[in-house]
């Protein structure tokens, strides 16, 4: 297996969680009580798995391979897609914050949820078609053949090291949830 396939499988479990976090922020703008634990939740798959499993991947090994053979790191692909990563650690710093104060009984704080949690729904949504459409099949062009199995191992590594064992079954696990909570199962 390719590693932008790996790449491209854990895009399908964000495009889970970002349905239910639309679904849940259209709930909470038209009214509806949405308790602040599942923005929370969110805001840990997002932290947990989107950007310190998924987005480490692309960032610490697969951005490297494709600039050690060629692209520019900053005005190109790589430069737009880590901008796009920083972004969304912003609205998703921001959707947490938003969320803790709402838990705290500040009820002002939900056009801050909605509005950080629609950000990067939009975002992220855009950033995957990018990537999925675009930059992966570049990488499999750019990228020689006898380098995918280092590749590999190196995101093998990123799981191992710094996310720990099981942490795919546990983030598909919480996405599962949020879904379920978002009634899309």
């Amino acid at each position: 297996m390719k590693a932008t396939e790996i790449l491209s499988s854990e895009h399908r479990i964000i495009e889970r969680v970002i349905a239910a976090l639309e679904t849940e922020s259209d709930r909470l703008a038209s009214g509806q009580a949405v308790p602040p634990a599942f923005f929370l939740e969110a805001a840990d798959f997002i932290q947990g798995f989107g950007d310190g499993c998924h987005h480490a991947k692309e960032e610490k090994v697969l951005f490297k391979a494709l600039v050690a053979n060629g692209l520019p790191k900053k005005n190109g692909p790589v430069g737009a897609m880590l901008m796009e990563h920083e972004q969304g650690r912003v609205f998703t710093r921001a959707m947490r914050a938003a969320a803790e104060r709402l838990q705290n009984g500040d009820s002002s704080a939900a056009a801050e949820v909605i509005q950080n949690a629609r950000g990067y729904a939009t975002l992220l949504r855009q950033h995957i078609q990018k990537e999925d459409r675009v930059l992966f099949p570049m990488a499999n062009q750019v990228i020689p053949a006898d380098q995918h199995a280092d590749i590999f191992e190196r995101f093998e590594a990123i799981e191992e090291e710094e996310t720990g064992a099981g942490v795919h079954e546990k983030f598909e696990a919480l996405a599962e949830k949020l879904e379920q909570e978002a009634g899309l199962k």
